[in-house]
């Protein structure tokens, strides 16, 4: 049976839509919804005129889909999947799950309740970089890891993040969860635990000085994206509302005892992650996060040595991580249609938004360490029996 799928929001990461019907699963792209109308013209041009377009939620049903895609503003994350799970449609909720611990929780609650299943797109478990520090820790090759530290170098920021409502605390809490839960997620899976305790430390330190301020609600990012917009200072059309954190940076405590830190700006004229993972025999780093890059190890003693003992080629994801959306989405259309175990996890997802949120709690009351609050025992029993991580 052809499964039919749904897209819910046809913004910038709408694009992802377009693998639905070349993802090796039997599936196809029947509808495209969104609330604005006049989204319509931009859903005929990502997927042609085969597509519906619909205004509701409730007109998505009437089309007796299978499955839908959720790339709405994180703020609409919760409702959006909680009215498709509850409906019995399978789901594919775009990263971070939602912006408070208690919405990420009535999602999970409202697949546990109605047996649909949930998948969220934390694309970079499928990237070659992370699988390949990954394989590097599993094999041995630096001993057990104690420590993992990542800094993340925003140099798209202020296009990305400055321009339209995720430069707003009310529609996106803050960057720890549109781009750090990203990479807490990641320290997460390859350090093998989720974080216990944090204290963060940021603040707003560019982009309020940008006066230059234009509602861009008819427009998306491909309309002002530019490597030319730079310096910082000097961009234009910020979003009238900027109170989002540029400079964030959190310490982890990991419930197995591994430490952590991330460190992500927003306004740095290159833009990549480079992560280090510290074992009791060695470490791993990666040079690059996309093709062309290099992971090193070092595992012998010795004084400074730039090229490492050992060294891995970075493959595949050439222009960003277009290449692990396709996987991703391949392994959501499977999973839809065959079950079985993934590489993302929706407890894995709740984990990263509320170190993030936790974190972005301390960071604003003067860097008080913080406890993450804990799944309810019933929902992480449920997903443990019916979505094990791959």
């Amino acid at each position: 049976m052809t499964l039919r799928v749904g897209i819910v929001g046809v913004g910038a990461r709408a694009e992802i839509g377009r693998w639905v019907n070349d993802a090796g699963v039997d599936a196809r792209l029947v509808a495209a919804v969104d609330v604005r109308p006049e989204a319509a013209a931009r859903a005929r041009r990502l997927f042609g005129d085969d597509v519906a377009f619909v205004t509701s939620l409730d007109d998505l049903g009437a089309l007796d889909v299978d499955a839908a895609i959720v790339t709405t503003p994180d703020d609409a994350h919760a409702d959006a999947a909680e009215f498709l799970l509850r409906a019995g449609v399978a789901v594919y909720l775009e990263k971070p799950l939602a912006i408070t611990v208690e919405d990420c929780d009535r999602i999970l609650l409202a697949a546990y309740e109605s047996g649909s299943r949930l998948y969220v797109g934390h694309n970079m478990r499928h990237m070659d970089v992370v699988r390949r520090l990954r394989d590097i820790v599993a094999s041995g090759a630096i001993g057990e890891v104690r420590a993992v530290w990542c800094r993340h170098f925003v140099g798209n920021g202020g296009d990305y993040y400055f321009k339209d409502w995720h430069a707003e605390r009310a529609r996106v809490g803050s960057l720890l969860l549109q781009k750090g839960a990203h990479d807490i997620d990641v320290i997460h899976w390859i350090a093998g635990a989720y974080t216990e305790q944090v204290v963060g430390m940021g603040d707003l330190m560019v982009y309020d000085r940008v006066t230059s301020r234009r509602d861009n609600s008819d427009r998306l990012l491909r309309d002002w994206f530019s490597h030319d917009n730079w310096p910082p200072e000097a961009q234009i059309d910020l979003n009238p509302t900027v109170d989002v954190e540029d400079v964030s940076m959190v310490q982890m405590r990991l419930s197995n005892g591994v430490l952590a830190s991330y460190q992500q700006c927003h306004f740095t004229p290159d833009y990549w992650r480079n992560y280090t993972i510290i074992g009791t025999r060695g470490r791993a780093e990666n040079f690059g996060d996309t093709e062309g890059g290099v992971v090193r190890v070092w595992n012998r003693r010795h004084d400074y040595q730039e090229r490492g003992d050992l060294e891995f080629p970075i493959a595949g994801d050439a222009a960003g991580h277009g290449e692990a959306d396709q996987l991703t989405m391949a392994e959501f259309l499977g999973f839809v249609a065959h079950g079985g175990s993934t590489a993302t996890s929706p407890v894995a997802a709740r984990q990263a938004v509320a170190t993030g949120i936790t974190a972005t709690q301390s960071l604003r009351q003067g860097s008080v360490p913080m406890t993450i609050a804990p799944l309810a025992p019933s929902l992480q029993h449920y997903f443990d029996n019916h979505q094990v991580p791959a």
